[in-house]
């Protein structure tokens, strides 16, 4: 039997003639011993493939991770090759590894993996979504689903020469427009991340537009679906619409209810029973039954009934438990099915090519020229348009569903299937670079001018970001919002931002927490364990005054999650970032390292934030949640050796002089007789002239910008009695240290300036040692475990735009700028009365004061630098009377006017430089 049967199967390959007749039995092996081929029988066939179909899919996704291809592309790819255009071709390899009497088992299974998938997809889509997306998401997704629909209503007649021509013309057209007007959200999802573009605006329209889309094509699927099964009866397709829509109906009132009835069950905290993720997966099975025996497809019922899940903790089990499996293991036999089917071999003539391939075409120029026109009449970017165009031509998922059961009810050929699927992969491969190349998002034309709290006024808002890993961080961070001293005329407004690694099922998100609807269920697994950090944060914001708290959560990788922060800094308009340390205090008051992620974390948001960074090394800042109001809760001490960064901390240590709760010392090193040179020979031997000249500009310009601020301190706080200013003489590092440990233990909390660029005798040989050279000289002593076991710490960096090679912070371009600065020294410009350009579009006229906001961007068009000031013209320069104009090119500084380089060259005060 088992040789007629193989015998059979051979013939069956070449032939359409023949039914496959195989023993239901023969599903598990005697073993070889017995003289039994393993491959004769279902089961370990089946393994064979599956474990086939898993590293064809892992190989090329880690072929393709360079290029950030979504993964559907790789599990397509890999079945391809696996199927009859690559190996298929091997006569030997596709009788033994897929024979035809295989095919119904592997297809039950991607099946019984799709209906799980679509689930989850259900699941993880808050529908609710839908009721509050702007109108530009519904016009977006209306203009790219509608041209490409026409485009195939165009051409189905050509197409329909090349097909099967018992179909009627309703029924193809309905298929070839759902393939084509389709967007593939959970892919879009996965780009969107890839791309860092989740949390633009861009990205939101997108993912807003996507939800839509996909909505509809499902709908539109199953009216396709109804329609193809019962060609010539239009009253069963009548009753087949009627029965998915009173399914619809019996999910979203009694389904729905049910389970928020389990939910309820369930007291929070506590974990779901098995019982109840039973039978809820017992019901994907029943739904996708019903909807397959009333005429549309299983897939359908799998989806519905998980829309109808509420978003909270079931909907984070459900999806942790199966995620993984279905999605690693299941739901790559669809993907590979579909390859399996597509035989590039059977794409022949021009014809057939010529206008599938136009049709692709066309209807993916009608979906860009769509969201295109959409983004014209809301006034948006040409660039941004066109990349939303291409966002929405996103394939994946629901179109493979398309194709495949249009091949299933023979709407689609083996040759037009081959190619629609072939243009699928072309069409979603080339997302990501065309994107990268379209749309180039910039962050630097963001700007504000209270980057730092230097800058930010006494009088205004001011803001912060704080960042959140662990509860543990919590009480800290609370009594830090407290003593930044909230008041009427200065009220703060937090962003607090729960950091949550992602998981590698889900893309990266930034969620918004809505604080006035509590009663709601979470969102989803995040918003559960974030929820007592957002209580806590509430409750405080409920008890104190003027300040308002906003509670995020970003779930990226860790490798990452530094966009995250510095996106959200920027979009938010916040002066100071406010990181945790990645060392905890222990028991016995030692440090130890969390998680070495964090620490990575904090370095690249150090290099890369638009505004000012706080580390902060918690020990326990003491006290209530609540500072007392006329009682000294909290004693702080600012320790300044110079330069921004130090400037930065006293700034930050003034606004907290003011809280009634706050005891302030600040204590100023200040070099001794004995102290070395703050610009040893060794470094000056590297310098060029005009190099050495302008950093040794720079550090005259810092000396006086610390003499100018702490003058306005001491005047500001004179009468103070809970201020206390000190001035301690040391020489070399040693001598500081020593200054530090005399300081009383009284203290809860240290405010250093990281210090970076700043070269002093006065912290000489502590960087030798250095544990962490993020926190810089002071805040790594002070962050050790051997020293101030009792006090937190905080390490703040300030904005400056650029201090020295190696410590600029993000859009500068350090010798230009330092160049700039020793230039505006030489010519005896303050450089308070200096502007900078920063708007360079359709010669833009908004500009910041450059010292004060000590941020620089370069335009493409050349500007002019006056006495006095910078203007945008000549023509405007000349009509304010300069005296003294100098052009200046978009790289910063390096052409001059003769007389200029002279006196650069020169270094001495000049009038000749005036033109």
């Amino acid at each position: 039997m088992e040789i007629n049967m193989r015998k059979m199967e051979e013939a069956t390959n070449k032939s359409d003639d023949y039914i496959v007749c195989y023993a239901p039995t023969m599903i598990t092996t005697n073993g070889v011993w017995q003289g039994d081929n393993p491959l004769d029988y279902s089961l370990p066939l089946f393994i064979l493939q599956l474990t086939l179909v898993v590293i064809a899919t892992r190989l090329f996704v880690f072929i393709l991770k360079p290029f950030r291809q979504p993964r559907v592309i790789a599990e397509v790819l890999g079945g391809v090759v696996l199927g009859p255009s690559v190996l298929g071709q091997n006569e030997t390899f596709a009788n033994a590894v897929f024979p035809l009497r295989s095919v119904m088992v592997i297809e039950t299974m991607a099946n019984i993996g799709l209906l799980y998938f679509l689930f989850l997809v259900g699941v993880e889509m808050d529908i609710t979504v839908m009721r509050s997306v702007g109108r530009k998401a519904v016009a977006s997704a209306m203009a790219g689903m509608i041209l490409p629909f026409l485009v195939g209503v165009a051409f189905s007649y050509l197409l329909a020469k090349k097909t099967d021509t018992h179909i009627n013309q309703g029924t193809y057209i309905l298929f070839l427009g759902v393939a084509l007007s389709v967007t593939a959200f959970p892919v879009l999802a996965r780009i969107l991340a890839e791309l860092k573009l989740v949390n633009t605006e861009l990205g939101k329209l997108a993912l807003s537009a996507a939800l839509i889309n996909d909505v509809c094509a499902w709908v539109l699927l199953a009216l396709a679906i109804a329609l193809a099964e019962n060609n010539a009866a239009s009253l069963a397709s009548l009753w087949v619409l009627l029965s998915g829509a009173a399914f619809v109906a019996f999910c979203v009132f009694a389904v729905r209810p049910a389970v928020e009835w389990l939910i309820r069950k369930t007291p929070e905290g506590e974990t779901f029973s098995e019982f109840y993720i039973s039978l809820i997966l017992a019901g994907v099975m029943v739904s996708g039954f019903i909807t397959d025996a009333i005429g549309t497809h299983s897939v359908f019922g799998a989806f519905v009934f998980g829309l109808v899940i509420p978003n909270g903790p079931l909907s984070f089990t459900l999806v942790e438990k199966l995620e993984d499996f279905v999605s690693g293991l299941l739901l790559p036999l669809f993907f590979a099915i579909s390859g399996l089917k597509t035989n590039l071999a059977l794409i022949n003539g021009s014809y057939t090519w010529a206008i599938l391939i136009l049709v692709i075409f066309l209807a993916c120029i009608g979906k860009v020229l769509g969201t295109l026109l959409i983004a014209l009449l809301y006034q948006m970017p040409i660039r941004e348009g066109a990349a939303l165009g291409l966002l929405m031509n996103t394939k994946g998922l629901v179109e493979m569903v398309v194709l495949n059961v249009g091949k299933d009810q023979k709407v689609f050929d083996e040759e037009s299937f081959a190619v629609m699927v072939v243009i699928t992969v072309i069409m979603t491969a080339i997302i990501v670079p065309a994107i990268s190349i379209i749309y180039r998002p910039s962050r630097s034309s963001i700007y504000y001018k209270r980057r730092t709290i230097e800058i930010s006024k006494s009088n205004t808002e001011f803001r912060l970001l704080v960042c959140i890993h662990t509860p543990r961080n919590v009480p800290t961070m609370i009594n830090l919002l407290e003593a930044s001293n909230p008041s009427k005329n200065s009220p703060i407004c937090a962003y607090v931002l729960h950091l949550v690694e992602l998981s590698g099922r889900t893309s990266a998100m930034l969620i918004v927490h809505n604080t006035a609807k509590q009663d709601l269920p979470a969102l989803n697994r995040t918003e559960a364990q974030s929820d007592h950090i957002i209580k806590a944060f509430e409750n405080y914001e409920q008890h104190a005054s003027f300040i308002a708290v906003q509670p995020l959560t970003a779930i990226s990788p860790y490798s990452t999650m530094h966009e995250d922060i510095c996106n959200l800094a920027a979009d938010k308009r916040v002066a100071l970032i406010i990181v945790p340390f990645h060392k905890q205090q222990t028991v016995d008051g030692g440090m130890e390292a969390t998680n070495m992620a964090y620490r990575a974390i904090n370095q690249n948001v150090l290099a890369n934030a638009p505004c000012s960074v706080g580390i902060l090394v918690d020990r326990g800042l003491s006290g209530s949640n609540r500072l007392a109001g006329n009682q000294v809760s909290h004693h702080i001490a600012v320790l300044f050796f110079g330069g921004p960064d130090d400037r930065e901390a006293l700034c930050y240590g003034w606004r907290m002089m003011e809280h009634p709760g706050i005891s302030l010392t600040i204590m100023r090193f200040l070099p001794g007789e004995q102290a070395e040179p703050s610009c040893p020979q060794q470094d000056s031997n590297n310098m060029d002239g005009p190099r050495m000249l302008t950093v040794q500009t720079d550090r005259d310009i810092q000396k006086k910008l610390d003499e100018k601020l702490l003058e306005e301190f001491r005047m500001s706080c004179g009468s103070e009695d809970a201020v206390d200013y000190v001035e301690k003489v040391v020489n070399n590092g040693e001598d500081t240290v020593a200054a530090i440990r005399s300081m009383d233990d009284v203290h809860d909390l240290f405010v250093v300036g990281r210090g970076q660029g700043m070269i002093s005798p006065l912290t000489a040989g502590l960087t030798d040692w250095s544990e962490c050279p993020e926190m810089g000289a002071i805040g790594d002593l002070l962050a050790s475990s051997d020293f101030a076991a009792t006090a937190s710490v905080l390490v703040v960096q300030q904005y400056v735009g650029q201090v020295y090679p190696g410590t600029e912070t993000p859009n500068v371009r350090t010798e230009a700028y330092s160049t700039y600065y020793g230039l505006l020294a030489r010519l005896k410009v303050e450089p308070r009365l200096v502007f900078w350009r920063i708007d360079s579009i359709k010669g833009g006229t908004e500009a910041y004061y450059l010292g004060q906001i000590s941020h620089l961007t370069y335009s493409h068009l050349p500007f002019f630098i006056l006495h006095e000031a910078v203007f945008f013209s000549l023509a405007e320069a000349k009509t304010k009377r300069a005296i003294s104009l100098l052009p200046l090119d978009s790289h910063g500084a390096r052409r001059f006017f003769p007389p200029l380089q002279q006196l650069l060259r020169s270094g001495k005060d000049d009038d000749g430089g005036r033109s």
